[in-house]
């Protein structure tokens, strides 16, 4: 499950106040959290997130905006920079994509930031934002990679556009030289860990500017000139590419909300497409694309056991953050920009049943009673296992890499056939 740090002073500020340690604990259930560690000295605290479906709460800004919301003492948040997929695209600022990334890396989403000079502590909580939605939500940078720039240098219209990796060179963040693209995959930690996304590619994803230089290898690395973030920049570009465009969309909502929320201003950018998207060819974001969903208040009542007031439904679902109304004993919810996880109205009763509190629920007694037992099968089977393996036979599972060396040369197979190989191998 996903842990954060978060600056202590960044949490309270946005809180109004410093909570002791067991209220912020009891705070973070609606969050479905928890205090992990405390470390006074650094001035960090250390939370665990028990739950992927909400990926909003993977930083400072939207794990505060969700204790606010629980504790009554501020309005929904609206957010005034986005568009919805039947308008047309405004934004000054423009990608146009090339044909040869479609079948790579097809989709990119992107928006602009200013505003007063970001500190350390916001420029941190962004690359932890970054860096966890890409490795828990985008599937280790597979299916979302994002990168932050520096807006003042980059001349635009951007290009996303796949090159030839052997011919395209430039300086990736942290090295003094420049180098090939097909080299970084070796030569550059971020290669090693990451280039495996790409590396059985003819060609490489590359995003220039109009002028030509270099944003960054997607999903690998920076440039070291333009991609190369600091404290007290003031005009920030947030990129993100990817294979699936819904996911890529709510992930550069959860960044812009997050930002709009620690005071920087967000400026749409529009993407155009040379071939067909679930968006059009012509994608602005950030874009609120999310479908409304609904339950009736019996069904709601039914699975939460309690008969549950109107009034009280929809004061529980403002206290998560969430819009809702309800009309002829209907509940219908419109998700916040930075949330698409109401798949099915139980979605709903969940987030009533957080938002009312779990103490106000009176506990019951099981009503049924099993014991757990093998069953005839499993038991006939484990008999056998015994017997064979009292007979000098070997019991061989195979659902777990093994080596060449004890599979192959030691075993001596009969069978020729090349074995299955993993191409890289991760050991924690």
């Amino acid at each position: 499950m996903p842990k954060i740090e978060v600056f202590q002073k960044a949490l309270n500020d946005r809180l109004g106040a410093k909570l002791p340690h067991d209220e912020l604990e009891a705070l973070l259930e609606c969050a479905k959290a928890e205090l992990d560690a405390v470390d006074d000295e650094q001035g960090i605290y250390k939370i665990e997130l028990n739950d992927t479906n909400r990926p909003d709460l993977w930083s400072t800004a939207g794990l505060a905006r969700q204790l606010i919301a629980y504790q009554g003492r501020a309005a929904i948040p609206r957010y005034s920079f986005f568009t919805r997929p039947d308008e047309a695209p405004e934004a000054a600022y423009r990608i146009v994509v090339d044909p040869s990334v479609e079948a790579i890396r097809p989709y990119i989403v992107a928006f602009a930031v200013s505003g007063e000079p970001i500190n350390e502590a916001a420029l941190n909580d962004l690359i932890q934002t970054q860096e966890k939605l890409c490795w828990n939500f985008g599937q280790k940078r597979r299916a979302i990679a994002m990168g932050v720039y520096r807006r003042d240098l980059i001349q635009f219209p951007v290009k996303y556009v796949a090159v030839d990796p052997d011919a395209s060179r430039f300086q990736p963040l942290g090295l003094d030289k420049e180098i090939s693209m097909r080299e970084m995959l070796t030569e550059h930690p971020k290669g090693q860990e990451f280039g495996h996304i790409v590396a059985n590619e003819a060609l490489f994803p590359l995003l220039t500017d109009a002028a030509g230089d270099v944003l960054s290898f997607p999903p690998v690395i920076n440039s070291n000139r333009i991609g190369a973030v600091e404290v007290g920049d003031r005009e920030l570009f947030v990129e993100l590419t990817g294979t699936d465009l819904n996911s890529l969309m709510l992930a550069a909502s959860i960044v812009a909300c997050d930002l709009s929320d620690s005071g920087f201003m967000i400026h749409p950018v529009v993407t155009e497409y040379p071939y067909d998207t679930i968006f059009g060819r012509q994608v602005q974001a950030p874009m609120y694309f999310q479908q409304k969903q609904t339950i009736s208040l019996d069904a709601a009542s039914r699975l939460l056991g309690v008969d549950l007031e109107p009034d009280e439904a929809l004061a529980a679902l403002a206290r998560m953050g969430v819009s809702a109304s309800i009309c002829d004993g209907q509940i219908e919810v419109s998700p916040p920009e930075y949330r698409n996880d109401f798949l099915h109205g139980v979605d709903i009763a969940e987030d009533i049943m957080i938002g009312r509190g779990m103490a106000s629920f009176t506990p019951e007694m099981p009503r049924d009673f099993s014991v757990g037992r093998l069953t005839p099968q499993e038991e006939l089977s484990r008999r056998v296992k015994s017997l064979m393996v009292g007979l000098g036979f070997q019991e061989m599972i195979f659902n777990y890499l093994g080596s060449d060396k004890d599979y192959i040369q030691r075993m001596y197979p009969e069978d020729k056939q090349e074995a299955a190989r993993a191409a890289t191998v991760q050991i924690a």
